[in-house]
């Protein structure tokens, strides 16, 4: 398996200045592997995997959207109850999220059962989950070249040491600017990544800043990048979930130690990916994207951020 993808499958409710949506597909998993799977093509590999839980009610049509993609399955779990759901609206600028409503349903005790040939994958990413379960999700799957961690400001409240201890263990943590400064105790988003990237010894931490692009931090050297300037803005949910998809795609595609020009190649297609996600409700841009466009916009962003890095 080229990359295992352990998170969360949801229908989220959701509305922005732009419009609603009731029970869209969603979650973090679902995000990341719809993004992953869309470079799965263009890079050559083989195969995706979602790791998962599901209720009796998840719907035939959802599970053919996984399916058209290609997405290896076998790791999602079908129990008797309700699939999570999360409620949700955006204002102003929509920088974050206000949540009205958390249903975990079978989340709630959701214990991650990696199938044998996802084991030893080149790529591990555990998507926004209970660190402990991150955890438990390390302990069954060994990838070859790098895991991933990403996680939320909840945990840092409540399970701070024992994010610390998943951090601790991965290759590469994806956080966001608020996130990095919470555990950082700094304003600063510079300072505090590197006082993060150094309080849990992170080989590579990237700090996603919204419309402000990110930052990386790859052993002692640093990338900045802005982010695709969207003309219209509709729904930023799992953008972050997309663009840490993309990410682990690219890295699945590499060998060896990654460079620092192979982690800012496979930013820019994070970035540039995670910015189709925010153009309509759910997961409905993801599952459409054509090779033409992607390319398009990958060359437009290469262009007006001076990036001259354009291959796979």
């Amino acid at each position: 398996m080229d990359v295992l993808i352990v998170g969360s499958l949801a229908y989220d409710s959701i509305t922005s200045p732009l419009g609603a949506v009731e029970n869209a597909l969603g979650g973090s998993a679902t995000y990341a592997g719809l993004s992953c799977a869309f470079h799965r093509n263009r890079l050559g590999l083989e195969s995706v995997g979602l790791v998962g839980v599901v209720g009796s009610d998840f719907r035939k049509q959802d599970r053919a959207i996984f399916e058209n993609a290609l997405l290896d399955t076998e790791g999602i779990e079908t129990v008797e109850g309700e699939t999570f759901r999360w409620v949700g609206s955006y204002e102003g600028s929509m920088a974050q999220a206000r949540t009205h409503e958390t249903h975990l349903n079978v989340f709630e005790h959701f214990e991650p059962k990696v199938p044998e040939h996802g084991r030893k994958p080149t790529v591990t990413f555990c998507a926004n989950l209970h660190p402990s379960i991150q955890l438990s999700v390390l302990d069954q799957s060994k990838p070859i070249r790098f895991s991933i961690l990403d996680s939320m400001n909840l945990w840092i409240d409540i399970a701070h040491d024992t994010l610390l201890e998943a951090m601790k263990r991965v290759d590469i943590v994806v956080i966001n600017d608020g996130e990095a400064s919470m555990l950082a105790g700094q304003e600063n988003v510079v300072a505090a990544a590197k006082a993060v990237q150094k309080m849990a010894s992170i080989p590579t931490l990237v700090v996603k800043r919204g419309e402000h692009g990110v930052i990386a931090l790859h052993g002692d050297q640093t990338i900045a990048m802005p982010s695709y300037p969207c003309l219209e803005v509709i729904d930023p949910t799992g953008c972050g979930d997309t663009f840490a998809g993309a990410l682990a795609a690219c890295l699945a595609s590499g060998k060896g130690e990654m460079t620092v020009e192979e982690l800012r190649n496979a930013l820019t297609h994070a970035t540039v990916t995670a910015s189709f996600t925010l153009e309509d409700f759910g997961t409905t841009i993801l599952e459409k994207i054509s090779q033409e466009a992607y390319e398009q916009r990958y060359n437009s962003f290469c262009d007006i951020s001076g990036i001259s890095v354009k291959s796979s």
